[in-house]
């Protein structure tokens, strides 16, 4: 992916695209592909204190300075608000190739900048090439230093810092902690600052999304390098929080990343590219989790951890899909492990107590990836020693009931929740304004029960087990699914029945009880329900939460965070959703002689959104009404997921290799 001088014509586009790299234990370094942050969430290293989570803002930026023929060239960029510093008019291009590389141009002066991360580490190196002209050049680095967690905003009034300089750069500690923040440049000299501050950098996607917008920096000191004329020279400059603080060389750890994403793509034995940005999309939500000591998948950059829903929904994709089937086992054993009162956790505790458990789905979700597993895998002694009995537990608990009102009714469908719980994956409360009630008899929960039962039918045969009970039980909740949840009139399946309420909102929901594995309706009811789902939802990065023909409809997800939840759910495109609707299209309209070939076209907006937003990724939603802006997390897990596994299963026809 390579971007020139049209995508950075102003400071507006030229924040418009980002780029993200990970470290494999939940730090990340992302900017804009001009180097100025519009985010807090923005900076070189964004270290994971306790991995994954306890993120900290570390090394916000280098301003980098040309000093040549007596002038100065400043090659950084940033906003105070009123004031921005266009850096990016020497910017040349832009490129992703897969590490992000700026090159530079000032007259017969030429630079080129490369960012790695070390993997499995807290350190970012970047690394300069300098190539000279005429003339001998100097360059100044000068970092901007802070130590906050992510999810806030700094000002100099309330930091700390005590710098101790070293023979290649300079050892900052923050608030007398035990932790020392290394910055080092070889070959370099470095002159200390005290008490120097950058004042007021502004982020406008923070404005954007009604919070506060300003932060200051610490800048220590500088480092200046000097290059004679007619030379080439690389140096790099290293941030890291890690106790060894050796000089790394930087051509070494780009080329090691380099090997070790390429590893990835050879694994998962893809030659089509878009298929291979999509795995190594995949492996930046892939992470080591101290807790648990064991691997975990993170939701979404650049504020989300790991959650139990988003982990089961996304594990084929990230794992399966590419070829990490090891992987996939140490998270479904991790999870396995935390079953309690037959839930998956929701998520884990960073700081000791139990995990929660608040979610009806995420439990469900657990059979699908485990069946996903064996079908790719063909490992059913693994599902057998350490899964099997909590999917028993599972059912047990759902048929006998459970936490927050979960369990079985006498027609074998599930109920959930109350009026103040929101278990459901379309979540959004904030206080005690729940902004979709879905409590009752839920579409999709009801579809996953039934799933759950099939593939409990499916193990419990293969394992040599009693498989009638699942199977009597399964013949019950699929014909009074139907009975309850179809829809005659309108010809689609009703989202909730609660009572003698049955909510017709046309939701995306229905979609899952045609392409789970185990799809609960067939025939003419899951093509209505799929022409349906086309017909008002759909749009060319995923399906919208709710129908605009409902007066409930919200076209975009913006403004502060009560405007932002009221409509995350209530119009606003979810990019993950294309994964089961791909499904659910080529098992029905998709066999069709008149919609040849629309399988794939439907996922071909894909390639498009890859080169904008987060640069190789894929947003977590988008505005409901064109032009669908991308909103929300700028790299989603799901999002990735689910259209890289659409696209191995229905259009490369890979996967799957042991059904």
């Amino acid at each position: 992916m390579r971007l020139g001088k049209a995508d950075w014509s102003s400071w507006g586009r030229a924040i418009e695209k980002e780029w993200l790299l990970t470290n494999g234990i939940g730090g990340f370094s992302s900017s804009t592909v001009v180097g100025g942050n519009s985010r807090r969430y923005h900076g070189l290293l964004i270290a994971s204190l306790k991995p994954p989570v306890q993120r900290h803002l570390v090394l916000s930026q280098l301003h980098e300075t040309v000093i040549a023929d007596g002038r100065e060239y400043d090659l950084h960029a940033f906003s105070t608000g009123d004031y921005v510093k266009k850096g990016f008019n020497h910017l040349q291009s832009f490129e992703l190739s897969p590490l992000p590389v700026f090159t530079y141009s000032i007259g017969d002066i030429l630079i080129e900048k490369t960012i790695t991360m070390v993997y499995g580490q807290n350190t970012v190196a970047v690394v300069y090439r300098v190539i000279s002209g005429t003339d001998k050049l100097t360059i100044r680095l000068t970092p901007l230093v802070n130590f906050r967690d992510y999810h806030s905003n700094s000002s100099r009034r309330n930091m700390k810092f005590e710098q101790r300089p070293t023979s290649d750069g300079t050892c900052i500690k923050p608030y007398n902690m035990d932790l020392d923040i290394t910055l080092l440049c070889k070959g370099s000299s470095y002159v200390p600052m005290q008490d120097c501050w950058f004042k007021n950098m502004f982020y406008a996607v923070e404005q954007e999304r009604g919070l506060h917008a300003y932060e200051d920096h610490y800048v220590p000191g500088s480092f200046e390098i000097s290059v004679e004329a007619g030379n080439e020279q690389v140096f790099t400059f290293i941030g890291t929080i890690e106790k060894d603080r050796d000089y790394l060389d930087g051509q070494l750890l780009i080329t090691a990343e380099k090997v070790r994403l390429a590893s990835l793509t050879a694994k998962a034995g893809y030659t089509d590219e878009f298929a291979c940005v999509l795995v190594r999309a995949a492996d930046n939500f892939i992470a080591y989790r101290e807790s648990t000591d064991s691997r975990t998948i993170l939701a979404g950059y650049p504020w989300f951890t790991d959650w139990g829903r988003d982990a089961m929904i996304s594990l084929c994709g990230l794992t399966l899909s590419t070829g990490r089937y090891d992987d996939a086992a140490q998270i479904l054993g991790t999870f396995c492990k935390y079953i309690e009162y037959g839930l998956i956790p929701n998520m884990f505790p960073d700081e000791g107590g139990v995990p929660g458990y608040n979610t009806v789905d995420a439990a469900l979700w657990y059979f699908e990836a485990v069946n996903k597993y064996v079908q790719y895998s063909g490992n059913y002694e693994f599902v057998k020693q350490q899964l099997y009995r909590s999917m028993v537990q599972i059912c047990e608990a759902y048929k006998k009931g459970t936490l927050h009102n979960i369990h079985m009714d006498a027609d074998g469908l599930i109920i959930a929740g109350d009026e103040n719980t929101q278990l459901t994956w379309m979540d959004a409360k904030m206080d005690s304004t729940v902004f979709t009630p879905r409590h009752g008899k839920a579409v999709e929960i009801n579809a996953l029960w039934y799933n759950a039962l099939r593939v409990m039918e499916q193990l419990a045969g293969k394992l040599g087990l009693d498989a009638g009970a699942y199977t009597a039980l399964a013949e019950v909740v699929r014909d009074s699914f139907k009975k309850v949840f179809w829809n005659e009139d309108g010809k689609y399946l009703y989202d909730v029945v609660n009572g003698d309420f049955s909510d017709d909102s046309v939701r995306p929901n229905q979609i899952f009880a045609v392409s789970l594995s185990y799809p609960v309706i067939a025939g003419a009811e899951a093509r209505y329900c799929v022409k349906k789902v086309w017909k008002e939802l759909y749009t060319a990065y995923g399906l919208r939460s709710l129908s605009p023909l409902s007066t409930q409809y919200r076209g975009h997800c913006t403004g502060d965070q009560f405007a932002r939840d009221s409509a995350y759910h209530q119009g606003t495109v979810w990019a993950w959703l294309a994964g089961p609707f791909i499904t659910a299209f080529a098992a029905t309209l998709g066999k069709e002689p008149e919609y040849s070939g629309m399988t794939a076209r439907l996922l071909e907006p894909f390639r498009d959104h890859l080169q904008n937003a987060c640069l190789g990724n894929i947003s977590e939603i988008f505005d409901a009404d064109e032009p669908l802006t991308p909103r929300g997390s700028y790299a989603q897990a799901w999002s990735v997921a689910e259209v890289l596994r659409a696209y191995t299963e229905h259009i490369l026809h890979t996967g799957q290799t042991a059904l």
